[in-house]
């Protein structure tokens, strides 16, 4: 499993979704350029510590992520969307699945929608647009590590 944000814009999100990757032992992929440096102090500061916990992997491009193993060797984009009609709860997540998520203010431009091989959306109720972007990444990903059963082993 691993979290993939596509040009974050907001740091305080990007630090947060540091601390979930870290927590949950999930590699973190940041598809630049992102709409802040990437050493902005308010992504350190919702991290914390967390940041040097995290695997952090850069990629300078969407092309640049493109190339990569990962996908090279055929692991399943799955996209989070307010576009799409399957509900993340209905679908059946695989233990080397790519989560990815777009930018919190435009999301992601067509040809990344094109190459993901899923795509799905957290049932709300009528009348709200979407989640902040690490509520709606710490729902998905919990439930893909549930069905996955590749929760972080706790200390005893």
């Amino acid at each position: 499993m691993k979290i993939v944000l596509f040009e974050p814009d907001i740091p305080q999100n990007t630090g947060s979704m540091v601390r979930l990757s870290a927590c949950m032992g999930i590699p973190l992929h940041i598809i630049e350029p992102c709409g802040f440096p990437l050493e902005d102090k308010r992504l350190r500061r919702v991290a914390l510590d967390y940041y040097d916990l995290a695997a952090i992997i850069r990629h300078r491009s969407w092309q640049a992520f493109m190339e990569c193993d990962h996908i090279r060797n055929g692991a399943r984009l799955v996209l989070l969307t307010t576009h799409a009609t399957q509900y993340h709860t209905d679908f059946h997540f695989q233990p080397d699945d790519i989560l990815l998520f777009g930018r919190e203010s435009s999301g992601v431009p067509d040809y990344v929608r094109e190459a993901a091989a899923a795509s799905v959306k957290i049932p709300m109720q009528a009348g709200a647009r979407s989640l902040n972007l690490v509520q709606a990444a710490s729902m998905v990903v919990g439930e893909a590590l549930r069905q996955t059963n590749q929760f972080p082993k706790q200390k005893a």
